[in-house]
């Protein structure tokens, strides 16, 4: 930045330099002299402006770390003010829908459960129904059983004492 302040400068050095040439050289001197000062309040003013500006940018750079600063510390806030509207709602909300899907296998494994016991009293019953059947039949056949080993015996005896009086 310097090299192109003193261009202009030097310039200015050119042009009066040799006007000044063309004076006695008292004024030569009181030329460059002019000059020189011009110069040089020329590049104090243009230091100057340049710390201004050093000053203001890190003034502004200074500024925009804090603006970052409190944007990260709100968006904190306001994560934490949602959390706080109801810390278990998302929870809630999960077991809800579980609750609910858990309802919808429940209503037709109900319907199903009906459906069977009715079938099973209706089974249960038809069992009972032939276990007295059988209980019956078994009853009659041991009756059976009974009374033909009965004449079975009495044939043998019968036969027994034919044998007997046989000889």
């Amino acid at each position: 930045m310097q090299g192109e302040d003193q261009q202009p400068m030097q310039m200015v050095l050119r042009v009066k330099h040799p006007s000044s040439l063309s004076s006695s050289e008292e004024g030569s001197g009181e030329g460059e002299g002019s000059s020189r000062s011009a110069l040089s309040v020329f590049k104090a003013k243009e230091e100057q402006i340049e710390r201004k500006k050093m000053e203001v940018r890190e003034k502004v750079f200074a500024q925009l770390g804090r603006v970052e600063e409190e944007s990260k510390r709100l968006a904190f806030i306001r994560q934490e003010l949602e959390g706080m509207a109801d810390p278990t709602r998302k929870e809630v909300e999960s077991i809800q829908r579980r609750i609910d899907t858990v309802n919808r296998q429940l209503k037709p494994l109900s319907k199903n459960c009906v459906k069977k016991e009715k079938e099973y009293k209706e089974i249960l019953e038809a069992y009972n129904e032939k276990s007295k059947e059988k209980a019956l039949l078994v009853n009659r056949l041991i009756e059976l059983v009974s009374e033909s080993e009965r004449m079975r015996m009495k044939k043998l005896e019968e036969l027994n004492k034919t044998v007997d009086s046989l000889y």
